[in-house]
């Protein structure tokens, strides 16, 4: 260790790689953090024997040179999961629902199957995620006394980017690279402070919601001088732009992988359901064509019942005039037999006919003369 360059300033670390090492770091792989330059190395076992057991002896002969990323256990995976159901899931029913997956088999598998059909709850689990992972990496990061900064937190181009890597371990710079070093060193001090292990919420008035304008992000080319031979063919080099590529999952390394392997599990949901519904139609028909037999049957009556009931009053009219009055007639002596009939036949005053009165004359009475006394 004595005898390797000292780095002039703050490692600069790529926190989306790092966050995909942690991910996948679990008993059957291993990763390992280079504290000289910052470079990643994957156990790969499907290398052949000969550079593994290489691999093996420089890891042990120099001991203080790497250290290897934690590994994720079931328990970790599980409060990951148990904190974002109980401080980001609102609704009551998918609350319930994500806490019965967790119990389950393949807690982590159907977990992300379930959040990856609720767009809502995806949006928010993969900002909890990386918000989770960032306080465990810079964690860990702190107990290995490591000064670093993350790349993608600096405003920097990616030319000067570039030149301090380059310069990484040189004493004497230009201006500009001098600084941009200081700048590092206050940044790297951010890591180390209360703050970045537990961010508060931003007080005031939330600012006002703008569309997203996707930017492609400055990524540097990396620029490593003192890896070993024998681990150049092990390093870990993936081009994750954004964190949301980083995958929960223990079964599959991208992103693409796992959404491949959901609409695959998708189609066959979809597959049995049309299977379902056709057995359905398949009895709907055959309960539609035994239908049909029997309305052949009392289709004449019906029909004719129907033709009679649609037809218009005056299409009647027109076609049995003469039958009119018979039809009068027998409802006049069928009222006599329903109901209230009677009582309304007693009811009903008789009509009688008006007589005309006899003109009487009208005749003056004569006045008798008085009689003399």
């Amino acid at each position: 260790m004595s005898k390797l360059p000292t780095a002039q300033n703050p490692l600069l670390l790529r926190y989306h790689r790092l966050m995909d090492a942690f991910a996948k770091s679990d008993d059957e792989r291993d990763f390992y953090l280079d504290k000289v330059e910052g470079f990643i190395i994957f156990v790969d076992l499907d290398k052949g024997q000969k550079e593994l057991e290489e691999l093996e002896q420089e890891l042990h002969a120099s001991a203080q040179r790497y250290c290897l990323i934690p590994k994720m256990t079931f328990y970790e995976t599980k409060k990951f999961m148990e904190g974002f159901v109980n401080e980001k899931v609102y609704d009551i029913d998918t609350k319930e629902k994500l806490l019965d997956v967790i119990q389950s088999k393949e807690a982590r598998e159907n977990f992300l199957e379930f959040i990856y059909d609720h767009l809502t709850e995806l949006e928010k689990w993969q900002q909890y995620y990386v918000e989770r992972s960032r306080i465990r990496i810079i964690e860990w990061l702190r107990s290995q006394n490591i000064q670093f900064v993350f790349e993608e937190d600096l405003d920097l181009n990616k030319n000067m980017m570039e030149k301090i890597k380059r310069h990484l371990f040189d004493a004497k710079v230009p201006k500009e690279i001098a600084s941009v070093r200081e700048t590092l060193l206050s940044k790297a001090k951010t890591y180390y402070s209360n703050e970045a292990l537990n961010p508060r919420p931003k007080r005031g008035r939330p600012p006002k919601q703008v569309a997203k304008v996707e930017v492609e992000p400055q990524v540097s080319v990396d620029m490593y001088t003192t890896v070993p031979p024998v681990c150049r063919q092990f390093l870990f080099l993936p081009e994750i732009t954004s964190a949301a590529s980083v995958t929960f999952s223990a079964k599959f390394d991208t992103e693409a992988q796992l959404l491949a392997n959901l609409r695959g599990s998708a189609r066959v949901k979809i597959d049995t359901k049309l299977q379902a519904l056709s057995e359905r139609l398949e009895s709907l028909r055959t309960l539609s064509s035994r239908l049909a037999g029997m309305e052949d049957v009392s289709a004449g009556v019906e029909g004719r019942l129907i033709k009679a009931v649609s037809k218009k009053p005056e299409e009647v009219e027109k076609e049995a005039p003469v039958e009119a009055p018979k039809k009068r007639r027998i409802m006049e002596v069928v009222k006599g037999f329903l109901p209230g009939g009677k009582r309304k036949e007693k009811a009903a005053k008789p009509e009688v006919p008006e007589v005309k009165k006899p003109g009487v004359k009208m005749v003056t009475p004569i006045q008798s003369k008085k009689k003399k006394k």
